[in-house]
């Protein structure tokens, strides 16, 4: 399928705030969370970040514009924003003011803005921001109008210091149901969607074009090392064979890279969401459904992840955690 199916338009979304015009190479702190390979110190590098932020005015009022302010990363991709349009612009407003009095001295311009409100009210939605220039927005996937489908695929094209231009999607599959089949056909109607959007862009990056990461809550744990109880959990939706059989052909059949997983190697975990159910935050029953997928010369360049859960629950501004990773571009 043509590319041009996209819904393509150029950058016009908001912009907030500005800053200086150098910044610092952010340089993250002790994470309360997993912290994999040193983070890079090498000049030109970026952090991408993707985080589930379970409701965008909830997780103001937990604190999220606080972390916007440590952590400041050049690209931002959230999903569940779950908020109407204004309440959306005042909080990235509140964003990009944390990030002009970064002690980082982050923007290397102003903060951009792309978001899609999802058109059932109180689900989904996803967000995309970057202190880097974006050069074009897209929104949604070719051949999905279901309005339960919307709000959960963005692009933005960015360029990064080095001058290369990179896609970035911020993406929130369907978390589906084993028992109600209408809610696992709409995920596997969205993740057959995904796979068409992954060919384009796996054959323009393998031809000489753009390198893409896709970000976001993809609701699967893909082995037995991204969840804590996989034999309890094998009936259920999230880690159903079927579901996973999708991860296996992102990373076999379309040579997309699970970034985080290629940097910390085969060891049990690190999580990135814990249900809100019992003490499973506390005791670390997880589940990593967070992920970073690059097409392999941008997976090359990754130096470092962070996966920063808070240190305890009542410290959370969400059920998932962060996950940041530093590219070299």
């Amino acid at each position: 399928m043509p590319r041009a199916v996209l819904r393509a338009r150029k950058a016009t979304g908001r912009t907030f705030g500005s800053g200086p015009d150098s910044a610092a190479i952010p340089s993250f702190g002790p994470a309360s969370g997993f912290v994999g390979r040193p983070q890079y110190d090498g000049h030109m590098t970026i952090s991408i970040t993707t985080s589930n932020v379970n409701g965008i005015r909830a997780a103001e009022r937990k604190g999220i514009s606080d972390w916007a302010g440590r952590h400041t990363p050049d690209i931002w991709c959230l999903q569940e924003v779950r908020a109407p349009q204004p309440d959306i612009d005042r909080i990235f407003g509140g964003f990009a003011f944390e990030y002009s009095r970064s002690e980082r001295q982050k923007a290397a311009g102003d903060l951009e803005t792309t978001n899609e409100i999802c058109r059932v009210k109180g689900r989904a939605g996803v967000a995309l921001l970057s202190d880097l220039p974006v050069l074009e927005r897209r929104y949604g996937l070719p051949g999905l109008d279901e309005d339960v489908d919307s709000g959960r695929w963005i692009e933005n094209d960015i360029r990064t210091p080095q001058g290369y231009v990179i896609t970035v999607a911020s993406v929130y599959v369907h978390a589906g149901n084993a028992d109600d089949p209408v809610k696992m056909s709409q995920k596997f109607r969205f993740l057959d969607a995904m796979l068409t959007r992954m060919g384009e862009l796996r054959d323009e990056a393998a031809h000489g074009g753009q390198q893409a990461v896709l970000c976001g809550d993809f609701n699967i744990a893909h082995t037995p090392l991204d969840i804590k109880n996989a034999k309890a959990n094998e009936k259920h939706a999230g880690f159903l064979p079927e579901e996973r059989a999708y991860v296996d052909r992102w990373l076999d059949e379309y040579e997309f890279v699970d970034v985080m997983r290629d940097l910390a190697g085969d060891i049990q975990g690190p999580y990135t969401w814990w249900s809100q159910r019992g003490r499973a935050f506390d005791n670390n029953v997880g589940w990593r459904i967070d992920y970073q997928f690059a097409t392999p010369e941008l997976a090359e360049t990754a130096r470092g992840f962070v996966i920063d859960k808070a240190p305890t629950y009542d410290l959370r501004w969400s059920d998932h955690a962060p996950l940041t990773i530093t590219y070299d571009v």
